[in-house]
């Protein structure tokens, strides 16, 4: 049992920032047993790492992702949590004829134990990857003594693994009942996490402090801000006709689409932080048809709130010129699903604790914003604040090159478990 401790700040800067945290330094719990006891399931992690990549789980693939939540099931059942499936709603979208298509996707697991406890913590990774099942890249491969190269082993299957060895060697401390904890495994962060959106708000709503476990960088070290992300459909209609005999009867879609392509992509630079990129055209058929229809859909990046509401009103401007013009409507779908994570206060203080906790390991960590967006986007949205690339070292990400460490899966794993030890423990205090 811990006798009486003292409390005393511990300092670190963050973008600038002097920020503090609470950190007990008499006396300090021994976390070495815990600590070797990930060490020693490396080889049985690479193994089952091996397995699960080898699932095919692209996000559409419903029953390779169920897959992948069965087996976790049964790897987290010896922990002692509820362990409950939520079906999530069809994913739509816009399909080349302009309707809207609707696409199954696999469950959602949740995970909980002790949800009594004074402090509550969510975890969170997804099973889904960008690999489609007719993806000719299905298979692991050893590029080295410590490196896998193979769909997901990184994004995010490796960090499945790594939450699975931290939250283990929790449940072998004698102070586990401090924390309470809760663990979503989504279907769909690769598309947006549209379906898992509310069960994302719904674990801010309860918990103190989120874990997610999309990979660290290839460098090791972690992210701060991200950018927000939307994503957008515009289905443009005009009118058909003889390509050759009337044209002026027509009303070609493709060329208003171009133009309101052009318009969009002059809007780069204009405000700072915020980009947007056109992404896919379809449209049109025989050549001697004027077409009259076009999909057009695009991404933007945002850096602040601020910037939604800016993009939507030049998107009004825009559309309401060419709905103007006789003969011609476009339609607007989709929007915004990530806003912008800042680097606040809180998630400063978060920081500063798991940097620590990496100097403990002989680890030094950089906090370095990205323009990359996931769940921690959600969960800050919704003021959790939370690490959300705590999972395995590796990069090349969404290519036929992904790769990881496989070292990094006992490295990552200790740093996160050391911060529930500390945080179960009381050397460590979360507000």
């Amino acid at each position: 049992m811990l006798g009486f401790a003292l409390l005393t700040p511990t300092y670190g800067v963050y973008d600038g920032a002097l920020i503090t945290f609470v950190k007990k330094t008499l006396p300090m719990a021994d976390h070495r047993p815990e600590l070797l006891w990930i060490e020693s399931q490396l080889p049985a992690m690479r193994g089952e790492l091996l397995q699960l990549a080898q699932i095919n789980s692209g996000s559409f693939n419903a029953a390779g992702v169920d897959a992948v939540a069965a087996r976790l099931d049964t790897l987290f059942a010896p922990l002692g949590a509820a362990s409950e499936r939520i079906a999530l709603e069809p994913f739509r979208s816009t399909a080349d004829d302009g309707t809207v298509k609707e696409r199954s996707l696999g469950s959602a697991l949740r995970l909980r134990q002790r949800p009594d406890a004074p402090l509550q913590i969510f975890f969170c990774g997804h099973m889904d990857t960008v690999y489609a099942i007719d993806s000719p890249f299905q298979q692991v491969r050893e590029l080295d003594a410590d490196r896998l190269n193979g769909p997901g082993v990184a994004d995010l299957k490796g960090g499945l693994l790594v939450m699975w060895l931290a939250l283990s060697a929790l449940e072998r401390s004698a102070h586990r009942e401090r924390i309470g904890w809760e663990v979503l495994f989504n279907p769909d962060e690769e598309i947006g996490s549209r379906g898992s959106a509310q069960l994302l708000a719904e674990a801010a709503g309860r918990n103190h402090l989120g874990l997610i476990y999309e990979p660290a960088y290839a460098d090791g070290n972690l992210a701060s801000a991200r950018k927000g992300s939307g994503n957008f459909d515009l289905v443009i209609k005009g009118r058909a006709a003889h390509a050759g005999r009337n044209p002026e009867d027509g009303r070609n879609a493709i060329a208003a689409a171009s133009e309101l392509i052009s318009a969009l992509n002059a809007l780069n630079g204009r405000r700072e932080g915020l980009t947007l990129n056109p992404g896919y055209v379809r449209g049109g058929g025989a050549l001697n048809i004027v077409p009259d229809l076009c999909v057009f859909k695009f991404n933007v990046r945002t850096s602040q709130p601020a910037d939604e509401g800016w993009l939507h009103d030049q998107l009004d401007l825009l559309l309401a010129r060419v709905n103007a013009r006789d003969g011609y409507a476009v339609e607007l779908r989709g929007g915004f699903t990530r806003p912008p994570k800042l680097f606040d206060e809180k998630h400063q203080r978060l920081a500063a604790m798991i940097g620590d906790c990496g100097r403990a390991l002989d680890l030094d960590l950089q906090f370095k914003p990205t323009g990359g967006c996931c769940d921690g986007n959600n969960l800050a949205a919704h003021g959790l604040a939370n690490v959300d690339n705590l999972g395995v070292v590796g990069s090349e990400i969404h290519s036929e090159r992904e790769w990881m460490r496989v070292s990094s899966l006992a490295e990552r794993g200790k740093l996160s478990a050391l911060l529930l030890l500390r945080l179960a423990s009381g050397e460590l205090s979360w507000p």
